[in-house]
C-alpha cells in the first residue's frame, strides 16, 4: 500500500493526513511502551549515516520477517543522507516499532520539499534515494511542519 508514491501522472509527494511518529504513537496510547529510537543528526555529519544504521539494527534485532530490518536500514540511511546532504541544518531521526510495524521519520528544518527523480542509466548514482523508498516502503510521504518537514516511511513487520 503505497498511497503517496504510486499512481498515474506526475508524482506528488505529500501526506497531509499523515500523523508524525510522535502523534501516531501517542494517539495509540503506546508512546511509552513502544521500542523507539530518537537521534539528533548533526549538520553535514556523514558519520550519522552508519551510526543511524547501527542504532536501527539494534532496535530491530528481533523485529519482523527476515530481510525486513535490512530494508528498514537501507531506507533509513537514504532519508538520513538526504537530510544531511540537501540541507544545511541538523535533523532528527525517530523510529518507532508499534503493533502494526515500523515507522521511521527524518525531520529537518528546511521547507524545501524533496523531489522524486527518476534516474536514467546514464546518470550518476545520486538521486535514487526516494525511488528506493517508493519501491520498498509499504507507505511513505512528506509532512510539512511550521519549520521544515518530515520525510517518513512505514514497513509492516510481516510483509513479504
Amino acid at each position: 500500500m503505497k498511497r503517496q508514491a504510486r499512481g498515474g501522472g506526475p508524482i506528488t509527494i505529500g501526506a497531509s493526513s499523515a500523523q508524525t511518529v510522535e502523534d501516531k504513537a501517542a494517539s495509540a496510547g503506546e508512546h511509552a511502551q513502544s521500542p523507539q529510537l530518537r537521534r539528533r543528526l548533526g549538520r553535514a555529519d556523514l558519520r550519522a549515516v552508519p551510526e543511524a544504521r547501527r542504532a536501527l539494527r539494534e532496535l530491530l534485532r528481533h523485529w519482523g520477517k527476515p530481510g525486513r530490518s535490512d530494508i528498514a536500514e537501507l531506507l533509513t540511511s537514504e532519508l538520513v543522507t538526504n537530510a544531511i546532504v540537501h540541507t544545511d541544518h541538523d535533523a532528527i531521526l525517530t523510529a518507532i516499532v508499534g503493533p502494526h510495524g515500523l515507522r521511521v521519520e527524518v525531520r529537518d528544518f528546511v521547507a524545501r520539499r524533496p523531489r522524486l527523480r527518476v534516474p536514467n542509466a546514464d546518470s550518476c548514482t545520486n538521486g535514487r534515494g526516494l525511488v528506493l523508498v517508493q519501491s520498498l516502503a509499504d507507505d511513505w510521504g512528506v509532512r510539512t511542519h511550521g519549520v521544515g518537514k518530515a520525510v517518513w516511511f512505514a514497513l509492516d513487520a510481516d510483509a513479504a
